[in-house]
């Protein structure tokens, strides 16, 4: 009897989106984070990383234009 070995669930879009808001922010269930480990890529954090630290710039750009105008 052979237990197949399952891979785990590719995550999507928005599931690399949460991930990284909860690190952006420091707070994260250990369930959650174990969850994030076994579905996420390291291709995926580090794009999703990449694209939310610009968003986060842009958006601290756009607040710092907006108020001294």
């Amino acid at each position: 009897m052979k237990i197949k070995d399952k891979k785990p669930v590719k995550a999507g879009y928005v599931q690399v989106a949460k991930a990284v808001f909860w690190a952006f922010s420091g707070i994260r269930k250990n369930t959650d984070h174990a969850a994030d480990v076994e579905s996420l890529t390291m291709k995926q954090v580090v794009i999703g990383g990449i694209i939310g630290a610009a968003l986060f710039v842009g958006i601290l750009l756009l607040l710092v234009n907006v108020i001294t105008n």
